[in-house]
């Protein structure tokens, strides 16, 4: 099999070189090297797929593939979509140096409230969002905040709704130290 049909190819759509390029041209980028990997990749699992069993572990990881195929492939037409998580893992590295204190949560349900504010936090903070000056903002006017437009209030957005962008301010993702 040449090695631009080698479905297993399909890794080396994530070291193309456009690490600080435009969204658009990491699109087109992606669209011309990775779209024809994918598709290879694509029917390779669906030739390969039904020679396995339904119980085998190969199978079962083909099918959530097949089943996500949209997902998976929706990198190809949006230049945003970072391919690896390298830059969320270190923002929360500060979070899991605190593993132990997690015990002190309460319960479940509160560990998974904490997981979902530290979510936020990070999120404002890979935004250029100040996180205490948006945690301020939105709690003094969420309870007047129409429903239907919530997501006017999450770190992505949050910026360019304030008049004059005051709240913004260049934080560092990474903890200190």
């Amino acid at each position: 099999m040449p090695i631009g049909t080698n479905p297993l190819n399909v890794q080396s759509a994530h070291r193309l070189p456009i690490n600080g390029q435009s969204a658009e041209r990491r699109r087109e980028v992606r669209q011309e090297a990775s779209t024809p990997l994918v598709a290879d990749l694509e029917r390779w699992l669906r030739e390969e797929r039904p020679k396995l069993s339904r119980g085998n572990d190969l199978a079962k990881a083909m099918d959530y593939l097949l089943k996500r195929r949209l997902a998976f492939t929706r990198f190809l037409d949006d230049g945003r979509i970072c391919l690896s998580n390298n830059a969320a893992e270190r923002a929360l590295r500060g979070i899991a140096l605190g593993r132990k204190a997690w015990l002190f949560a309460g319960s479940d349900r509160g560990g998974e409230r904490a997981a979902a504010l530290y979510s936020l936090i990070v999120t404002a903070k890979l935004n250029d969002v100040d996180p205490q000056a948006w945690l301020a903002d939105v709690l003094a006017r969420i309870a007047e905040h129409p429903a239907r437009n919530i997501d006017e209030l999450l770190p992505p957005t949050h910026g360019a709704t304030q008049s004059g962008g005051l709240i913004t301010a260049p934080i560092s993702a990474d903890p200190p130290g």
